[in-house]
């Protein structure tokens, strides 16, 4: 089961062409989906023939990065996936964190718990000098958990999407920590 990382409560792993059902899932829950398309669910084609084999390259193109299920250790259950890996635009030695969850996951803990362990685990083994995550500036859970794992507000944005979602005329934020901000919070633990 190539796991990458355990946490107390989960294990994250490797994404395989086989988790696509779970994929489909998630990406068909309004809710979840709220803030990324609107509510719009992701087709089944576009996870299988676009979104997986890209997702399954990153651990090819970057050794130490990429998408990964999250698994929740004591029943087994699905949790929703996390990200960490650099944009096509950055350094390697800059990876953006990003996560999606399952509603029955929200509000539990479980996006800080595996957030902090992959920005740990960056900085720690990965050689990692930055992490940047962004969001929607209305997307308010989601900004608590980028808080909660000790990075900083760097700037609101207006990006240009396909698609108009509710809130998006606030526009999105970066928020980011440096391996210095990290050692600090990391020492006074």
């Amino acid at each position: 089961m190539h796991v990458f990382l355990e946490t107390e409560r989960m294990i994250l792993r490797r994404v395989m062409m086989e988790d696509a059902d779970l994929i489909v899932e998630l990406d068909s829950d309004p809710a979840v989906m709220r803030f990324l398309t609107g509510g719009r669910a992701t087709p089944r084609e576009e996870i299988e023939q676009d979104y997986l084999p890209w997702w399954l390259g990153y651990y090819d193109r970057y050794a130490g990065y990429g998408f990964w299920l999250a698994i929740e250790k004591e029943t087994g259950e699905f949790l929703g996936w996390f990200h960490f890996r650099p944009q096509e635009e950055d350094p390697p030695d800059q990876p953006e964190l990003g996560y999606r969850l399952r509603q029955a996951a929200w509000g539990k803990g479980y996006g800080t718990e595996g957030s902090r362990a992959l920005i740990d685990k960056g900085f720690w083994e990965l050689g990692v000098r930055r992490v940047t995550a962004n969001t929607m500036v209305v997307n308010t859970a989601s900004r608590r958990v980028m808080e909660k794992c000790g990075m900083r507000l760097i700037r609101t944005y207006f990006a240009e999407w396909p698609e108009v979602i509710e809130g998006s005329e606030q526009g999105d934020v970066e928020y980011a920590i440096t391996r210095e901000e990290w050692e600090h919070q990391a020492s006074s633990r």
